[in-house]
């Protein structure tokens, strides 16, 4: 698949296939950042024993691609 990806990001304007290459690390690193940040709460909520914050944040992080 993913050279199905890079064939077609060939035949795009290359302007556009670099702002399009630059917002997919951007969302890539914002996604990791805010994984490893919830990360460290969930491992707080363990440390405190705090149940409701452990559940409220492992859905959180379910929901980040």
């Amino acid at each position: 698949m993913e050279s199905n990806v890079l064939n077609e990001m060939n035949r795009v304007d290359p302007n556009l296939r670099d702002e399009m290459l630059a917002e997919l690390f951007l969302d890539q690193t914002m996604n990791d950042f805010k994984r490893n940040k919830i990360l460290e709460k969930i491992d707080q909520s363990l440390k405190q024993k705090d149940k409701e914050a452990f559940l409220r944040l492992t859905e959180k992080l379910k929901s980040i691609p």
